[in-house]
C-alpha cells in the first residue's frame, strides 16, 4: 500500500519524507528539484510488539510497514502538463492515499511559487490540478461507452453513462470525487475510474520550529487548514518537517530526552505513520513466539481465514480455526497459556472479523 506526499513545489515535502524515511532525497530551493518519485518503506511504530517480543524473548522482532513515495510537487496548469504534471499526476495515480503537505510557515529565504503563503489558496490549486485530471478521464470514459448506452438497449452502458453524468457534475462544481456520495449501484463505476481526486487524504500542516509548542488555534495559518479539512471530513497533522528530520537523525535515547523536553509522547512521524496505516484502512493482527513476534497487515473488514492466508497459503487452506485473544487481555494472563488456563483464549471460526490488535494462533491441516 502506497502514500503519495504531495504538494507545491518548496513546501517541505521532500524534508518530511527524509524524515519519515532517513532516504535523504535531494532538497533544493526551487520547484521540480524531485522529478523520479523517491520512495521509502517505514515501520509502523506498534508498542504492542517490544511487549510481546520481550514476553517471548523473541529472536526476531517484524513490524508492519507502509511505503511512502515523495512526488514532486505539482503546480497550476499540471493538469495540462505544466512543470511536468502529466508525469507527476501519473506517480500520484499509483497510489492508495495521499499526504497532502501545506505550507504553514514564513520563511523569507525559501520561495512560493505565488509568492504568498495562504494554505487555502495552495490546497484549491492542488485540488483543482487533481480534480481537472479526473475530468478528462470521465470524458474519457463517456465518449467510449456514449454509442453503446443510447437508446437504452443496454442497461449497463446506460447506467454507467448515467453515473458518468453526475460524477462529472460533482467534479465541474470543483468538489473533489472523494466527497461524492456513491451508491452502491454506482460503486463498481466509481472505482474503475480510479480518480486522482477520490484519494483519501491526510493534510500535513507544516510549521515552523518557532511555532512548536504553541496550540493550533494560536497559528492563524494552521486554522485555515484545519477549516479546510474540517469541511471535507479529512485529517490534520500539524508538523514541523524541518524539526522531525533533526530528529530522525538522532539516536533513540537523544530523540526521546528531546521529546520529552516539549512535552510529546510521540514525534510527529510516528503519529503521521500511524495515521496514514489508518487511512488506507489497515490493521495489525499479532503473533508471537521465541522465533519471531511480528504483525501482520491485513484490510480492516478482513475475516480469519484471509488472515491466516497472509501467513501462508495453506494456512487459509486447510483452516480450521483461529484462537484469539486481545492484546491487553493477552498481556494481562502472561501470555498463550495463562489465556488459554483462565478462559480467555476465543475459538473463532472461518466467519471471524478480526480486530486490530488480535494475538492469534491459527489451527489448519495440511
Amino acid at each position: 500500500m502506497k502514500l503519495g506526499v504531495i504538494g507545491l513545489p518548496n513546501v517541505g515535502k521532500s524534508t518530511l519524507f527524509n524524515a519519515i524515511t532517513k532516504a535523504g532525497a535531494e532538497m533544493a530551493n526551487y520547484p521540480f528539484c524531485t522529478i523520479e518519485p523517491n520512495v521509502g518503506v517505514v515501520a509502523v511504530p506498534d508498542e504492542r510488539l517490544d511487549a510481546l517480543a520481550k514476553l517471548y524473548e523473541s529472536k526476531k522482532v517484524t513490524p508492519a510497514v507502509v511505503e511512502f513515495v515523495d512526488i514532486a510537487g505539482l503546480v497550476k496548469g499540471a493538469s495540462k502538463g505544466e512543470g511536468l504534471g502529466n508525469k507527476f499526476l501519473s506517480h500520484v495515480r499509483e497510489c492508495d492515499a495521499l499526504v497532502h503537505v501545506v505550507r504553514c510557515f514564513e520563511d523569507s529565504n525559501i520561495t512560493h511559487v505565488s509568492d504568498t503563503i495562504d494554505p487555502e489558496s495552495d490546497i484549491a490549486t492542488i485540488n483543482l490540478e487533481l480534480i481537472l485530471s479526473d475530468m478528462e478521464a470521465v470524458e474519457r470514459r463517456t465518449d467510449r461507452i456514449k454509442a453503446a448506452a443510447r437508446g437504452g438497449a443496454n442497461k449497463e452502458a446506460r447506467a454507467e453513462y448515467d453515473f458518468l453524468e453526475k460524477i462529472y457534475a460533482h467534479l465541474s462544481a470543483e468538489k473533489p470525487a472523494r466527497l461524492f456520495d456513491v451508491t452502491e449501484d454506482d460503486r463498481t463505476f466509481f472505482d474503475a475510474l480510479n480518480l486522482l481526486s477520490a484519494k483519501p487524504v491526510i493534510y500535513a500542516a507544516n510549521i515552523s520550529e518557532f511555532d512548536m509548542g504553541k496550540g493550533d488555534g494560536d497559528i492563524p495559518l494552521v486554522v485555515k487548514v484545519e477549516e479546510i479539512a474540517e469541511n471535507e471530513g479529512s485529517d490534520v497533522l500539524v508538523i514541523c518537517a524541518k524539526t522531525e528530520e533533526e530528529i530522525s537523525e538522532m539516536d533513540p535515547v537523544d530523540a526521546a530526552m528531546f521529546l520529552e523536553e516539549l512535552g510529546l509522547e510521540e514525534s510527529g512521524l510516528q503519529r503521521l505513520i500511524k495515521k496514514s496505516y489508518t487511512l488506507l484502512g489497515l490493521i495489525s493482527f499479532l503473533t508471537a513466539g521465541e522465533k519471531e513476534t511480528r504483525a501482520w497487515t491485513i484490510k480492516a473488514g478482513t475475516k480469519a481465514p484471509q488472515a491466516a492466508g497472509k501467513i501462508h497459503s495453506d494456512f487459509e487452506k486447510g483452516f480450521i480455526r483461529a484462537e484469539v485473544c486481545d492484546f491487553d487481555t493477552y498481556m494481562s494472563c502472561g501470555g498463550y497459556n495463562g489465556a488459554r488456563e483462565n478462559g480467555k483464549l476465543r475459538s473463532e471460526g472461518k466467519d471471524y472479523v478480526m480486530k486490530d490488535g488480535d494475538v492469534v494462533l491459527f489451527r489448519f491441516n495440511v
